[in-house]
């Protein structure tokens, strides 16, 4: 295993440029800043566009705006997951040379219909385990095993799982050729040095597979934080997908106190008269991730903050 990052810190904000930020994006964006930057340590941000057909064509740069709109600056270069298909191909390669990969040409029906249901959803049979060739036009997936993968979620508390009976082996890339995301942010966070993880507790099920990958590839394991989600009246995780509107630029410290209250952090009512700097300088000096509340969702009202 790789040893820890010389770095005392150093958090990251990785979005996924299908939308302009929203409200459960910046949630997730200052609980990462805040809980680097108040132990002086460093905040990157990371664009996981590696999905092209969900991406909108500027979201990227609306993403990085708003963040600057609402005080939340960057250390270092973004980065772009696009270009580093060259660093998850040589992870890639590192697991075939250890026969860990196979490829796989099942789709999902072939899946769903082999009934194997667990909590965590369609449980993959391993149909195509035998495969000793990987195919350019088959997915690949990454053989797992019964050893157990637990953590100690900062916010979420004690996890843990084994990937073969409850999720089976799982794809690292697609049969489009598209890397999957548990592999490229495996690599991105080992290469960029991130000791912590923070973001939304919808990912919490992907960090046993996230941490197994970085056991195979002898990498350091970061610390986690899964905050809770904002979610709709109806339930729904707040997205482009479920109408969620973006974030207003022209109100930014609204928001801002709108989201140390979701994320339990108890703001007082005059700064909503305060400016963005002095807002982040209170933020910075009162961030408990102690008072974060223990749950993967919450509802959250989009009223806009000017008519509450």
């Amino acid at each position: 295993m790789s040893r820890a990052p010389e770095k005392s810190v150093r958090g990251r904000f990785a979005p996924s440029p299908t939308g302009p930020l929203h409200f459960g994006s910046l949630v997730a964006a200052l609980a990462s800043y805040l809980h680097a930057k108040s132990r002086d340590g460093e905040w990157l941000v990371r664009m996981e566009d590696l999905d092209p057909p969900r991406e909108q064509p500027g979201a990227a740069d609306q993403i990085l705006r708003a963040l600057e709109a609402h005080g939340l600056h960057w250390d270092d270069t973004v980065r772009y997951q696009s270009r580093r298909h060259d660093a998850y191909e040589a992870s890639l390669e590192r697991l075939r040379q250890k026969n860990l990969v196979y490829s796989c040409t099942c789709s999902r029906k072939d899946i769903g219909a082999a009934g194997e249901m667990t909590k965590l959803g369609p449980r993959y049979p391993g149909t195509c385990r035998e495969h000793t060739e990987l195919r350019p036009d088959a997915s690949i997936r990454v053989r797992t095993d019964e050893r157990e993968i637990r953590f100690d979620d900062q916010c979420q508390g004690y996890i843990n799982r084994r990937l073969q009976s409850e999720i089976g082996d799982f794809v690292i890339r697609r049969r489009d050729g598209l890397y999957a995301y548990q592999l490229a942010v495996v690599v991105d966070d080992a290469d960029q040095g991130i000791t912590e993880v923070v973001r939304g507790a919808d990912l919490l099920d992907s960090t046993p597979r996230q941490i197994y990958l970085q056991q195979l590839l002898g990498l350091w394991t970061p610390a986690y934080l899964h905050i809770p989600v904002a979610t709709s009246g109806l339930g729904h995780k707040l997205s482009k997908q479920t109408g969620s509107r973006p974030v207003d630029l022209a109100r930014p410290v609204a928001t801002l106190v709108d989201a140390l209250a979701f994320l339990g952090q108890h703001p007082p009512d005059g700064l909503r008269d305060a400016s963005v700097a002095d807002v982040r300088s209170w933020a910075l000096a009162h961030w408990a991730a102690a008072a974060l509340p223990p749950k993967r969702m919450i509802p959250y009202d989009e009223t806009p903050a000017a008519s509450k």
